[in-house]
């Protein structure tokens, strides 16, 4: 009987380790997600580890580089709190000890645009932060 307790018990708490570590995941995610979509500066940087690097998608230009403040101060000018058009869900995500990726799917209906953006994460101090960050405008599906 031991025998069998013993592994269902490390089971069971690994279980409840990932599920919680997912939750904290999907915490930081929601933070850069609701705060893109709420234009809260604070929420999108608060998700970020201050030095992480993001690789947008911009018409003209193959790679556009944003730092989180600069990404962030995109929303500046917008009336903080109100919906700005952006339906965010998260996709995917993959926990590795202290390393993590996610996919996330943002949709602006009003311009027709549709988003992937792939995120990396890092546990600092306790805490997921996002160290990168790569979007891609999918093609026109009409």
């Amino acid at each position: 009987m031991k025998k069998i307790l013993l592994p269902l018990a490390l089971f069971i708490s690994y279980i409840g380790f990932s599920q919680s570590e997912e939750a904290s995941i999907r915490t930081t995610l929601n933070q850069y997600l609701e705060g893109s979509s709420y234009n809260n500066t604070e929420m999108i940087e608060k998700a970020f580890y201050k030095e992480a690097e993001l690789f947008l998608s911009k018409e003209g230009q193959e790679i556009w580089g944003l730092s989180p403040k600069e990404y962030a101060a995109l929303f500046e000018n917008r009336t903080k709190g109100e919906f700005n058009g952006r339906e965010t869900s998260i996709l995917d995500i993959d926990i590795n000890h202290t390393i993590a990726s996610a996919k996330a799917e943002i949709r602006i209906e009003s311009r027709n645009m549709r988003f992937i953006d792939i995120f990396l994460l890092k546990k600092l101090s306790g805490k997921w932060k996002i160290i990168s960050k790569a979007a891609t405008l999918l093609p026109d599906e009409k």
